[in-house]
């Protein structure tokens, strides 16, 4: 049975639940208070201290964790899945994800801490507020706000933030293509691997390798987006959508969308009549 939205956001202070399998389709988004505190991820060891945000995009890689008696922290846990909708398909998020799925530590200054924790306690204080009649855009924006400072945060100390060798490049490229807007008409892994000179496979590779997530997963994610935005603000109807992303027929695209954000674009359409 699905689960409601105000039970997979989570606010906690428990570290060593950071790796919970409770979260392992979320986002953790975390802040150490105080002491000292450290963790394995990606194969790496990390280490976390006071004003240092970690930013963990797959909790279920997360192990040996460890914290001095002096150590606190706080942290929201989000469903991936309902952050990427949150955001268009050209942003900073790509390549700011790939930074920090290499080293998700950011150090902020005082004033940004402060904005953070704010962030944070603004999204606990309204995450049981689930009467409210627009809860999801409620929370939304919420996440959203907390969202766009982490960025700002993460811009600030990574201009760049890909390596300058053949990885680097292809992982660059890759995502060049995907900001370009590629995916509305093009979500074959072999036309992107055509693209880039490689074999499918290798592009494959090195994308699950730098990123942890598969090819196939950031380019359905930037169409995901795409297929969302022409949907809220367009006056196409669902068939010539269907056609301008270069879907092979409209039951294919409706089943797409299902897969993708829960529902047909029929049904998407006449809820969003309703609010």
């Amino acid at each position: 049975m699905a689960r409601n939205l105000h039970e997979l956001i989570v606010y906690s202070e428990e570290f060593g639940l950071i790796n919970s399998p409770a979260f392992y389709d979320c986002v953790v988004h975390l802040i150490c208070n105080g002491g000292n505190g450290s963790f394995s991820y990606n194969d790496r060891h990390f280490k976390i201290s006071i004003n240092e945000i970690a930013v963990i995009s797959r909790p279920q890689m997360v192990s040996d964790i460890t914290a001095d008696e002096n150590f606190s922290c706080e942290y929201i846990a989000a469903p991936d899945k309902f952050l990427h909708n949150l955001l268009p398909a050209n942003n900073y998020a790509i390549q700011g994800c790939i930074s920090l799925f290499d080293n998700p530590i950011i150090k902020v200054t005082d004033l940004d801490a402060t904005r953070f924790r704010t962030d944070l306690a603004n999204i606990r204080n309204r995450i049981d507020n689930i009467d409210h009649r627009f809860y999801q855009e409620l929370m939304g924006s919420l996440l959203q706000t907390m969202v766009y400072d982490l960025f700002d945060f993460h811009a600030k100390t990574n201009v760049n933030i890909l390596t300058t060798d053949r990885v680097g490049y292809i992982t660059s490229q890759f995502f060049m293509l995907i900001e370009g807007g590629r995916p509305k008409t093009q979500r074959e892994v072999s036309h992107y691997a055509e693209q880039l000179h490689v074999t499918p496979k290798y592009l494959s590779d090195t994308i699950k390798r730098v990123t942890g997530t598969s090819v196939s997963a950031h380019i359905n994610n930037a169409a995901t987006a795409i297929a969302l935005e022409y949907l809220k603000n367009s006056n196409m109807s669902v068939s010539q959508i269907a056609d301008e992303m270069n879907f092979s027929s409209l039951s294919y695209f409706s089943r797409f969308c299902v897969k993708h954000f829960g529902m047909s674009p029929v049904k998407f359409r006449t809820a969003g009549a309703k609010k």
